[in-house]
């Protein structure tokens, strides 16, 4: 497979020094690989649990066996090897994916839809990872404590508020302090499990694929809905991908394949080892592996580690929010930078709150990481499934590979994933509805959004002024110019926009230089300053300019305007006066864009999104806005 990888070229992390590259890694550990690497803590457990009879030498090597080329398939194989190649000029993630080969101009509606929708069904298993996680590592009370076990769920929901409370420090600052103990924690569970797998050697013939099929072949319908327990191995592979731009490819490849992917494989076949001499399976099959001395600990670094592993999926969160804002499919939200190291490092206000009381909801309601395994797993397998088919055509496109070989590629993980959903859509009436209808909660208000601000620009558009028509026009009643530089912001291509016509309709005067600016967002994650922007004179101190940005930049309109005068622009720049338009939806009773509970919920989203002020980094001080009432 190596053979027809791309190279990593463009990749930044190749020119880092080793020192950075360590670095870099030991901080993935604390933001990319929490949540896959707690995994241990459950799977095995869920998963005889789903198999509904006792574990056999036979059924347990199966088991092991479907984790491990689980973890090769779709990690290994699919994420860190394919899709991490397939990157949008270094982000990762369904929506850069479905950005780089189907988002352009809307040409391609179903994988606009398809990639959409993986996306929401993230943030559905991201409300799910935290409560989980941190649930069955504090279980291990009970056999440490059984009399503490009444403190279980209080305690989980303190370290839950804790984990959200520590967000705004930012990635950087959580990765360094996290990274280091992540690593004594895959540390720990690969000795754990070395140390298993020396009581019982035998369990390494579950290398050999021939027990994951026979268990799946032999067991009926029970074969099939273990795969449902299996899955939560690798429930964490969607959110690495979609942290990527967070570290860069090459440091989450080294960790992954020098010390995460062996460590888990040694703490499975490790559980999967004392069982198969007989150690009881009750309770949580992982703090067998544990000597009773060592067993507090242990679960005081279980704990730790499943904060952590809560990490990934909310950076995952942050990041997904920001690409969806970007590509137009969400209101603007306050997004605060966290580090001026990496641009992906940041930290999205609303998200982190929403999540932390859906997590908390989570948490008391189902009280035990039992009863919430039901629930996991669903989302992010159709989300998987919609990576996949997405990968077919990326190989296809972007790759250039041949029709047969991108099929027998991806159709391999289409099948798995498929299976995989399958498993996990037995288990919608136990739970599983709960990340379906947060995922599509969010799903619908992304087309709402889209649906609405397309309805907005057409809109504004049907009032189009020409330019030379409206200067004439300002002539000919003898406006009055005034001394100044005057910024209107726009969404239309051409003519004179609706804000600056309300202006004037207001105040009767008009500055003596005027710039229609235009903010565009590409389907790229960056574009450089030569294809940034254009600068048009379209009539005397009349200006217009039309800049772009990538999904992944901020605009920052103060050095547009000082980039603009090195091309011809000669406004005024040290008195300038930015025009913002503020809009209030209301319905149009005559053929209206959407219908009213559409329209309702569309109108909230305006009234309660960021400013643009703020977005496009105007000076506060400097900034007019306008209200305007649009019909749609």
């Amino acid at each position: 497979m190596s053979a027809v990888l791309p190279s990593d070229i463009g990749d930044p992390a190749p020119a880092r020094s080793r020192t950075a590259l360590v670095a870099l890694g030991v901080g993935a550990l604390g933001v990319v690989f929490g949540d896959i690497g707690t995994s241990p803590l459950y799977t095995l457990k869920t998963a005889f649990e789903f198999l509904g009879s006792e574990p056999t030498p036979d059924r347990i090597l199966g088991m092991v066996s479907l984790v491990i080329w689980t973890l090769f398939l779709i990690t290994s194989i699919k994420y860190v090897a394919i899709a991490m190649s397939i990157d949008n000029d270094g982000e990762g993630g369904i929506l850069a994916l479905m950005s780089l080969i189907g988002i352009k101009e809307h040409r391609r509606p179903m994988i606009v839809l398809a990639g959409l929708l993986g996306a929401a069904l993230i943030y559905g298993d991201g409300a799910i990872t935290p409560a989980i996680s941190v649930l069955s590592a504090l279980e291990g009370l009970d056999i440490a404590a059984p009399a503490l076990h009444s403190y279980v769920v209080p305690a989980a929901a303190g370290v839950l508020v804790a984990l959200f409370a520590v967000q705004p420090f930012g990635t950087s600052r959580i990765g360094a302090t996290f990274g280091p103990i992540m690593l004594v924690w895959f540390v720990a569970i690969g000795a754990l499990g070395l140390w298993g797998v020396l009581q019982n050697p035998s369990v390494l013939r579950a290398i050999n694929p021939y027990y994951g099929v026979h268990l799946l072949a032999t067991n009926g319908l029970n074969g099939f809905l273990v795969l449902g327990g299996v899955f939560l191995c690798a429930t964490g592979a969607e959110a690495l991908y979609a942290d990527m731009g967070h570290f860069g490819r090459t440091p989450i490849r080294l960790s992954w394949s020098w010390l995460v992917f062996p460590s888990l494989v040694l703490n499975y076949a490790g559980q999967s080892a004392i069982a198969l001499n007989g150690a009881s399976i009750a309770n949580n099959v992982f703090y067998r592996l544990c000597p009773g001395a060592l067993l507090i600990p242990l679960v005081v670094l279980s704990t730790v580690a499943t904060i952590i592993a809560s990490q990934s999926i909310i950076t995952g969160a942050f990041s997904m929010t920001r690409q969806a804002i970007q590509l137009g499919w969400l209101p603007r939200l306050h997004i605060k930078q966290t580090s001026e190291q990496g641009y992906g490092q940041i930290y999205v206000g609303a998200i982190n709150w929403l999540l932390m009381v859906v997590t908390l909801a989570l948490t008391i309601l189902f009280r035990k990481s039992d009863n919430l395994a039901s629930a996991f797993g669903i989302a992010v397998s159709l989300t998987m499934l919609m990576t996949s088919c997405l990968l077919f055509i990326a190989l296809r496109e972007i790759w250039r590979w041949s029709l047969w070989l991108s099929a027998a590629v991806a159709g391999l993980f289409i099948v798995i994933d498929a299976g995989f959903f399958a498993a996990n859509s037995m288990k919608i009436a136990d739970g599983g509805y709960v990340p379906l209808l947060i995922a599509f909660t969010i799903y619908g208000l992304m087309l709402i959004w889209h649906r609405g601000s397309a309805a907005v620009a057409k809109r504004l558009g049907q009032a189009s002024v020409p330019v030379v028509d409206f200067l004439a026009d300002l002539k000919t009643k003898g406006v009055p110019r005034v001394p100044g530089t005057a910024v209107f912001l726009t969404r239309m291509a051409g003519g004179v926009p609706p804000v600056l016509r309300w202006h004037l309709r207001h105040n009767r005067a008009l500055h003596e230089r005027v710039i229609v600016l235009r903010v565009l967002t590409e389907d790229k994650p960056r574009v450089r300053w030569p294809e940034l922007m254009s600068v048009v004179e379209e009539g005397e101190n009349f200006w217009r300019i039309t800049a772009h940005f990538g999904f992944m930049q901020r605009p920052d309109v103060p050095r547009l305007l000082e980039e603009a005068r090195q091309r011809g622009c000669t406004a005024w720049l040290n008195d300038v006066t930015y025009y913002v338009g503020h809009e209030t939806i209301l319905h149009r009773r005559h053929g209206p864009a959407m219908p009213l509970w559409q329209e309702e919920i569309f109108a909230w989203m305006v009234r309660n999104a960021a400013h643009a002020t703020d977005y496009l980094r105007l000076p506060a001080e400097q900034v007019v806005e306008i209200g305007r009432q649009i019909p749609i």
